[in-house]
């Protein structure tokens, strides 16, 4: 297998040719030019719509057995401690070892589990306990996972080639929340439960191969591999309070997710503020709105190529997903809503982008494991603290209330922090 030497052919890879004029707004595919990132880029396309059959299935399954939404509800959060701790962990892993190793690991075994999910289907078990287990094993995995693949990006591809990187990952994952549960949907009446697991684990195999064909990504700085524990974990803490512009990279999606983010809330005003349209339809309007305008926003992406100012590009991203947000909350016709949280998710992408090239830049590639495991606890946990308050809020306050409120919470928020902390406001690359 190659050397590390091998990553910086791979960054350095491909022509550097001028981008058209005509295709200033399109997406910037420069990175795909490289062997490396196109081989991880490219497994990313297949496991965002196979983990997605699995994400729809999971829940199907348990409701099935159970007929209950609480056991539903039990399971999600049945990964989610596995997940936050292992991802803590998985960052300080990831700056401790080859990346490429610790993908191969985590990617077979988040394979193994996928097959663990199609033989308990398959066999008729039936056991609520079995599959709450698994889910837990899968997060946890997943945690050990993500922090590796997103540190890795990196060293991929060059500095001025980051926002494209991340564009295109995030597309892809936006992409794979839309049309995964379509399928899902439509492939559960003809094939059954037991096959959708069976397609993940499939997919998960081509992901194997594609990270075995990626160079090695051992730690620049020749750490020898050596246990990583609470020691390296708080030291990436600490890595955090002495960046500042680190921690409000991360402040700025809690203040976003937490504050701004009505899920919660989309069955009851499904049900009753647009219930005129249809439930179903307005209940799966809702939930695709903001993938699909994240896509949209991805496809559109090649201006933030040219973007300098990463710490401004956040600022506002988060502020219109505020405003959004509230014109959201305020909207009673189902069309206008649907189009303002495409609009969120548009900016959403935004945010996504730029916090993710803030965190590769800013970050030494000693410490780009540890940030990665961070910005993966906080991008799972904040949607489901929003799920806590604004399914409180609404009950409260009604759910228009809740979400405009919300909304404006998030722009006053953003604005008073980064009036307040100018680290942000004068980061550029």
């Amino acid at each position: 297998m190659d050397t590390s030497e091998s990553t910086t052919e791979e960054r350095d890879s491909g022509p550097q040719v001028p981008r058209r004029r005509g295709r200033r707004w399109a997406m910037d595919t420069r990175p795909l030019r490289r062997p490396a990132y196109r081989r991880l880029w490219g497994s990313t396309i297949v496991t965002a719509v196979g983990s997605q059959l699995t994400a729809v299935a999971v829940p199907k399954q348990i409701y099935d057995i159970t007929g209950s939404s609480a056991w539903v509800g039990a399971a999600s959060l049945a990964g989610l401690v596995p997940l936050i701790v292992f991802a803590l962990w998985g960052g300080a892993i990831a700056d401790t070892m080859d990346r490429r190793k610790l993908l191969l690991v985590t990617n077979s075994g988040i394979a193994v589990t996928s097959v663990l999910f199609w033989l308990q289907a398959f066999a008729g078990l039936e056991s609520v306990t079995a599959l709450m287990l698994l889910v837990a094993v899968q997060q946890a995995f997943w945690g050990l996972n993500a922090p590796a693949r997103n540190a890795s990006i990196a060293r991929l591809v060059p500095d001025d080639e980051l926002p494209a990187a991340s564009a295109l990952g995030s597309t892809v994952m936006q992409t794979g929340q839309v049309a995964g549960p379509l399928l899902a949907g439509a492939l559960i009446p003809v094939i059954g439960l037991p096959e959708l697991y069976l397609i993940d684990a499939l997919a998960l195999c081509v992901t194997v191969w594609a990270v075995y064909r990626l160079p090695a990504l051992p730690p620049l700085a020749g750490t020898a591999v050596r246990w990583a524990g609470v020691k390296e974990i708080a030291a990436g803490f600490r890595y955090i309070s002495g960046h500042t512009v680190l921690l409000l990279s991360f402040l700025a999606d809690i203040i976003a997710m937490v504050l701004g983010m009505p899920r919660a809330l989309f069955p009851q005003l499904a049900s009753q503020t647009y219930a005129p349209y249809g439930e179903g339809l307005a209940l799966g309007l809702l939930f695709a709105a903001i993938p699909i305008g994240a896509v949209l926003g991805g496809l559109f992406s090649g201006t933030f190529s040219r973007a300098r100012r990463h710490g401004w590009m956040v600022i506002g991203a988060v502020v219109a997903w505020g405003v959004a947000i509230t014109g959201f909350g305020l909207s009673r016709n189902l069309w206008v809503a649907v189009a303002f949280l495409a609009l969120a998710g548009v900016a959403d992408m935004v945010s996504m982008v730029f916090r993710g090239a803030i965190l590769l830049s800013a970050a030494t590639d000693e410490m780009r494991g540890r940030m990665q495991g961070v910005f993966t606890v906080v991008v799972a946990g904040g949607p489901r603290l929003a799920d806590v308050l604004h399914g409180t809020a609404g009950s409260a306050l009604g759910p228009g209330t809740a979400v405009a409120g919300g909304g404006l919470l998030v722009v006053a928020v953003m604005l008073a922090l980064a009036a307040a902390v100018p680290a942000l406001r004068r980061y550029r690359v």
